[in-house]
């Protein structure tokens, strides 16, 4: 936690009722664990990153880009779009309104958000799981709003409310994932004004680590907090944030109403919104890294800003969803060099701001789990690390540019999350790392395998992939020469076929299902 005057005191945090939720250590974590192989990997809240942020910007470069913002912001401005309260509540605070595009005055917005968090709690049912925003912290949440799912059998089908739960299930039983995420997969058998009543209850219902919320449209919103009242208690709900969503800005320099309604309901409820601009650089911003850097630091500040006009003191995320196109065929392109640049910039750019920063995950445009999948995941995730991410989306399962989310890639990824964690946790200095015992008793010429100090410590010594093959060729050979998505699919087999249930109280879960089936019988079915 960072030394901020806006910073949350996490020292006292109430503990929301009927939480139900099985430990996250202990017997049946350690069960879970030595079933799936996963014994190596302990399982974390979040990681506390005890590794510096790397910078690409100087003092100088910094500044430009700020007043480059404020220009933006002032001369070029931001539309809202029909949202009518939206623009009150922006020409009440001063700014100039013209048609639905909205000019703010110089350090309006920056004004605005001094009244925003740097670091907050969310929590989760069970408060083991409970995730720190912001400061050193990095939380992983999984793949985010594919409409199709490459499936265990090798199938790339559209998805379903059941790939929705496995994929739930997976991302609670990974020791490396913190978060349960939102839109994991599209689950496209119900009908979409209805589905996102059995999107979050599968969240709540199947895993007991924090969740997304619904954005579609502002009602959805709605039935979102009201589950949560349910689950934590509306007393809870009003003082603490339990769930989280994503506002992306139409980029660029756009807010629809959709968004906006969604926002305002999120903040209104003191829930957290991420602000976040989707970009593909060349198309949706300039093609220069400084040009792109300078359009979202505009739309992120006045989108994060409204969320403080709406209900000041309102947990707010800064966002940025950074990928370029391909200049002769026009297609996403995702691990290249230049959105890693924009990453870390905009990383600065929201420390600077005093905001949690949300981007990255393990991107590629690969159509199945292969080398250049990994490669590119590989780029995109070690970016996201170093650059000092707090909110991580899409850190497993995404393949296809987004458009699909599979299970094999989702647990490669999830194992590099566990390496990810493991580098994070820095250089450990105690004198049992130090190892001089084991020096002075091996001596030149010896080895080290037999010593008191490598059987002490060689259980945990070095991080035990559970996805990578490192026998000899001859095993390799006769285990059937399987690739890495072969074991990566036999794995999640194996999880799914072990998975139990978090425990959840009897009351809150029939009250959850009443709410959702009168919801349901109020509205007829909607597809498209």
């Amino acid at each position: 936690m960072t030394g901020s005057d806006k910073d949350t005191d996490l020292s006292e945090t109430p503990t929301p009722r009927g939480r139900g939720g099985r430990r996250a250590s202990g017997g049946a974590a350690a069960r879970r664990a030595a079933r799936s192989g996963a014994k190596r990997a302990a399982a974390m809240p979040y990681i506390t990153r005890r590794v510096p942020v790397y910078e690409v910007l100087d003092e100088e470069a910094l500044a430009r880009i700020e007043a480059n913002a404020d220009t933006v912001l002032e001369e070029v401005g931001i539309e809202f779009r029909d949202d009518e309260e939206a623009l009150r509540l922006w020409k009440d605070a001063g700014a100039d309104i013209r048609g639905q595009r909205v000019h703010f005055p110089k350090g309006l917005c920056r004004e605005l958000l001094k009244t925003a968090p740097s670091v907050f709690t969310q929590h989760a049912r069970n408060p083991e799981r409970n995730v720190q925003i912001g400061g050193d912290a990095t939380v992983f949440a999984p793949v985010y709003g594919p409409p199709f799912v490459r499936d265990l059998e090798g199938e790339r089908r559209y998805a379903t409310i059941e790939d929705f739960r496995n994929f739930v299930k997976l991302a609670y039983m990974a020791p490396s994932m913190h978060h349960s995420g939102g839109t994991v997969c599209e689950p496209v058998d119900i009908p979409v004004n209805k589905r996102h009543l059995d999107m979050v209850y599968s969240h709540i219902r199947y895993s007991d680590k924090p969740f997304m919320g619904s954005v579609t449209a502002p009602d959805r919103a709605e039935d979102t907090v009201a589950m949560c009242r349910i689950l934590f208690g509306e007393q809870f709900v009003d003082n603490n944030t339990v769930v989280i969503n994503l506002i992306n800005a139409n980029s660029p320099m756009v807010f629809d109403d959709t968004m906006l309604g969604a926002a305002k309901v999120y903040a209104r409820a003191n829930q957290a919104c991420i602000v976040s601009p989707f970009i593909l650089a060349g198309a949706m911003s300039p093609v220069t890294v400084a040009g792109t850097l300078t359009q979202i630091l505009a739309e992120v500040m006045a989108g994060a800003a409204f969320t403080q006009l709406v209900r000041p003191g309102a947990p707010v995320l800064f966002g940025t969803f950074a990928a370029s196109i391909s200049m002769q065929s026009g297609a996403p392109t995702f691990g290249t060099p230049e959105p890693a640049l924009v990453s870390y910039g905009a990383a600065q750019l929201a420390r600077r701001l005093g905001l949690p920063f949300r981007t990255g995950g393990s991107l590629c445009g690969s159509k199945v789990p292969d080398a250049q999948a990994a490669h590119e995941s590989a780029n995109t995730l070690n970016t996201t690390l170093l650059a000092g991410t707090n909110f991580a989306l899409h850190s497993a399962g995404w393949l296809e540019g987004g458009l699909v989310a599979c299970f094999e890639k989702f647990m490669i990824d999830v194992d590099q999350l566990g390496m990810q964690q493991r580098f994070a946790e820095g250089v450990d200095m105690s004198e049992t790392s130090l190892a001089m015992d084991a020096i002075r008793e091996v001596g030149p010429g010896n080895h080290y395998l037999g010593c008191d100090h490598t059987r002490a410590n060689f259980e945990n010594a070095f991080y035990r992939s559970l996805i990578a093959d490192n026998n000899s060729f001859e095993q390799w050979d006769m285990e059937g020469r399987k690739p890495a998505e072969q074991r990566a699919n036999a794995l999640a087999r194996k999880w799914l076929e072990n998975y139990e249930a978090p425990a959840l109280d009897e009351g809150i879960d029939e009250a959850l299902q009443a709410y959702i089936r009168q919801r349901k019988e109020a509205m007829p079915d909607a597809f498209g």
